[in-house]
């Protein structure tokens, strides 16, 4: 298997064994940049208070590749339930909407 092939293997098992991942430049506790700052945010809005957030800053290989899993391109991404949700505008927009509190609510139910 080719460096991708792992780092593609390594986000699948990350987002499918965790109910919540948000991948994201930095921390919550320290952004890196603002979108993944109201990214974090976004789920503090929403009670969420156990997921695995990923700094893409710290890993070369799932920086590199992540763009490949899902064909989205940018940072953060949101994961519910192995599926991707969006970034931050996505997020903010179904939050605002009522609906990213649903999906929450499955994810962790």
């Amino acid at each position: 298997m080719d460096a991708k092939a792992i780092a593609l293997e390594k986000i699948r098992k990350t987002v499918t064994e965790n109910p919540v991942v948000l991948y994201m430049k930095g921390t919550p506790q320290f952004p890196q940049c603002g979108f993944s700052g109201r990214a974090a945010q976004v789920l503090k809005a929403c009670g969420v208070e156990k997921y695995v957030a990923v700094n893409v800053l710290a890993d070369q290989e799932v920086y590199d590749n992540l763009k490949y899993y899902a064909d989205f391109p940018t940072f953060p991404q949101l994961y519910i339930k192995g599926e991707l949700i969006g970034g931050s505008d996505i997020m903010l927009s179904m939050y605002e909407q009522g609906e990213l509190q649903k999906l929450l609510a499955t994810a962790s139910a």
